[in-house]
C-alpha cells in the first residue's frame, strides 16, 4: 500500500511563510526611530567603546592602485600596517611596504610621524576630531539632508539605512563641514549595538582646498567603510575601498583606486595574546 505523498519543498516554503508571516509583519510595522536620535545614541555607544579598543590592536593590510584616465592599473603598492587606539582616536603604524619591513631612515621617520601622532592624541579629547579629514557623523548630519530610512536586513542582523546628501545652503565651521556639503551616500546602521556597520560615501560635487591652489578632490571620487561584530561585544573595522581622483598644487594629477582589508584582531598585552573571540561575526 502506498503511504500519502510527500509535500513538495514548495509546499514547505509556502507553510513555513504562513506560520511566519505574523512575526514578520509585526517586524516591519516597528516604527523606525528618529535618524538624528539614532545617530546620537551611535556616537555615545561609540564613545563607550572607544574605552573598550584600547586594549586592541589589528592588522590592516592595503593595496593601492594608480589608474590611467581609461581606467588601467600603472602601478600597484601594498602596505601592512598595525592599528591602535590612544585616547579614542586611531593611529595607524606601518611596518611593510611591497611586502618587504620597513628598516633604516625609512623606519626611523614612521617611529618619529607616529611618535608624534600619539602625543597629538593623548591632547586631543575623546570625542574631538584629531585630524580635518576626521568627520563625525553625527556632526554630518547637522549638515545633511537625510532621506529614505527603512530597515533591511545585513550580514543577518536587523539594520536600519538611509541616504544622505549634503545641504549646499548649509552654514559650515571648517573643513570637515565644508567637504561634508559635497558628499551624498548611505549609512547602514546595526539595530541593536547601535553601531555603524557600513558607509558607502561620494563626492558629488568638486571640492577646492586652499581655492584650489593646495587640492583639488574631483567629483565621483568616493570611498566605503565596514565595521563589524569581532565577538564579545567588540565591533571593529574590518576594511573598506574607494577610488580618488584629484590634483594636487594645480600640477600633479592623482587617480588611484584602494582596498583595505582589516585582520588579525588581538587583546593589547606584552603578550599580544589573539582574543578567543576574534572573529568577525556574520561573514
Amino acid at each position: 500500500m502506498h503511504g500519502l505523498p510527500q509535500p513538495s519543498r514548495m509546499a514547505w516554503c509556502l507553510a513555513a511563510f504562513l506560520l511566519l508571516a505574523p512575526s514578520l509583519r509585526a517586524q516591519q510595522a516597528a516604527p523606525l526611530p528618529d535618524l538624528h536620535q539614532l545617530m546620537a545614541e551611535v556616537e555615545a555607544h561609540q564613545r563607550q567603546l572607544d574605552k573598550v579598543r584600547e586594549d586592541y590592536t589589528f592588522t590592516s593590510q592595503i593595496t593601492t592602485e594608480d589608474v590611467d584616465s581609461a581606467g588601467r592599473v600603472t602601478k600597484t603598492e601594498t602596505e601592512e600596517a598595525e592599528e591602535f587606539f590612544v585616547n579614542g582616536h586611531p593611529i595607524s603604524r606601518t611596518v611593510k611596504k611591497n611586502g618587504k619591513p620597513l628598516e633604516g631612515k625609512e623606519l626611523e621617520k614612521e617611529t618619529q610621524r607616529v611618535t608624534e601622532r600619539v602625543e597629538k592624541a593623548q591632547a586631543t579629547p575623546a570625542g574631538q576630531v584629531l585630524d580635518v579629514h576626521t568627520i563625525s557623523v553625527h556632526k554630518l548630519l547637522e549638515v545633511m539632508e537625510v532621506s529614505n530610512p527603512r530597515r533591511i536586513g545585513f550580514r543577518g542582523r536587523p539594520t536600519i539605512v538611509f541616504d544622505f546628501a549634503g545641504r549646499k545652503n548649509a552654514k559650515t565651521h571648517g573643513v570637515e563641514e565644508d567637504v561634508s556639503k559635497k558628499l551624498e551616500g548611505t549609512i547602514w546602521v546595526d539595530e541593536q549595538d547601535r553601531q555603524v556597520a557600513h558607509l558607502e560615501v561620494r563626492f558629488n560635487d568638486n571640492f577646492h582646498i586652499g581655492g584650489g591652489l593646495v587640492a583639488s578632490i574631483q567629483k565621483g571620487s568616493n570611498f566605503s567603510f565596514d565595521q563589524a561584530l569581532v565577538g564579545n561585544g567588540l565591533w571593529m573595522p574590518t576594511g573598506g575601498e574607494g577610488a580618488i581622483q584629484a590634483r594636487v598644487l594645480l600640477v600633479k594629477g592623482i587617480r588611484e583606486r584602494f582596498h583595505e582589508r582589516d585582520v588579525d584582531y588581538k587583546r593589547f598585552h606584552a603578550e599580544a595574546e589573539p582574543s578567543k573571540d576574534a572573529h568577525v561575526v556574520g561573514k
